[in-house]
């Protein structure tokens, strides 16, 4: 059933792992943006499985067009050109469903300069020269920009601060959650900050979401921050990472993906955020086409 009234925003899923289902290159370091560069074509196709599953925001496929995960010299040569090709695919998937009566969006990607989960090795000296080139390349094919995966008071703080500089599109700011053995524990962001410090943040963006971390955390995080800013709106899309398993960086290998995430249990954590005050919901890494159904077909019933 649905929660509220209010008009809510379905994101779609994770691309990565929906590109290597249909059978793109796909291997980290690249992730991503390795089908960016040898086959656009699966991109885009990925794009129009998660419409057609009823996203009505879809994201651009720029998150690792960064240096840390395809290089420094291909970042020099080329960043510009994938993250225009990236924003220009979403565009299109959106202009060819646009015989919905659901209003569609693309929201830019802008991702963790410096490789996801490591607030260790930000770089406030480097953030403009690497998201720059992404901020201005897609800029004219997108509705909203959405920062992804913060995982540090010091870096949201930095990105919203270029992004301003560079654009007038809203702004959506998404951050990271640290992994809590128990739900007594205090809410923290990957850098260990407590979530209660983002407060100031509150007042310079248009949204405040929670990605890339484990579904049970983001019941608790949307709730904090309703208490620190009734007003904003708020938003979380889970990953379905083996996380409390994990050995290895979430950048080094292919991470193991949860098997009881099934597409109702998602649609389940969704209703529990909508219930928290989300109006932005979706999906991170390998939550797929069939999760964002599940999540539709709960909202508009």
């Amino acid at each position: 059933m649905t929660v509220s009234s209010k008009v809510i925003h379905i994101l779609d899923g994770g691309m990565g792992r929906e590109l290597e289902k249909i059978g793109a290159p796909f291997k980290q370091p690249e992730w991503s943006a390795l089908a960016l560069m040898q086959t656009p074509e699966l991109v885009r196709e990925v794009h129009t499985h998660f419409l057609n599953a009823g996203a009505t925001v879809i994201t651009t496929n720029a998150y690792a067009i960064v240096p840390f995960h395809i290089g420094e010299t291909a970042f020099k040569e080329q960043a510009f050109s994938l993250a225009e090709s990236a924003a220009k695919l979403a565009r299109e998937a959106v202009t060819l469903q646009q015989n919905k009566s659901d209003k569609l969006s693309v929201a830019g990607c802008v991702p963790p300069a410096f490789g996801s989960y490591r607030p260790d090795l930000f770089d406030a000296k480097r953030v403009a020269e690497i998201l720059t080139p992404l901020i201005k390349a897609q800029a004219p094919f997108i509705d909203v920009w959405l920062i992804e995966t913060a995982c540090s008071i010091e870096e949201a703080e930095a990105v919203v601060s270029l992004i301003k500089t560079l654009s007038s599109h809203p702004i959506w700011l998404s951050f990271s959650l640290q992994n809590r053995a128990s739900s007594n524990e205090p809410v923290t962001l990957r850098s260990g900050e407590p979530l209660e410090k983002i407060a100031p943040l509150l007042e310079s963006v248009d949204s405040v979401l929670f990605n890339c971390s484990q579904p049970e955390e983001m019941e608790s995080a949307l709730t904090i921050t309703r208490e620190l800013n009734e007003n904003i709106a708020t938003g979380a899309y889970a990953n379905s990472f083996s996380e409390r398993k994990r050995q290895h960086e979430a950048n080094a290998l292919l991470s193991e993906l949860r098997n009881d995430i099934t597409p109702q249990r998602y649609a389940d954590y969704a209703q529990s955020w909508l219930a928290a005050g989300a109006s932005i919901i979706g999906g991170c890494c390998g939550i797929g086409p069939e999760h964002i159904k599940a999540i539709s077909d709960g909202v508009k019933s």
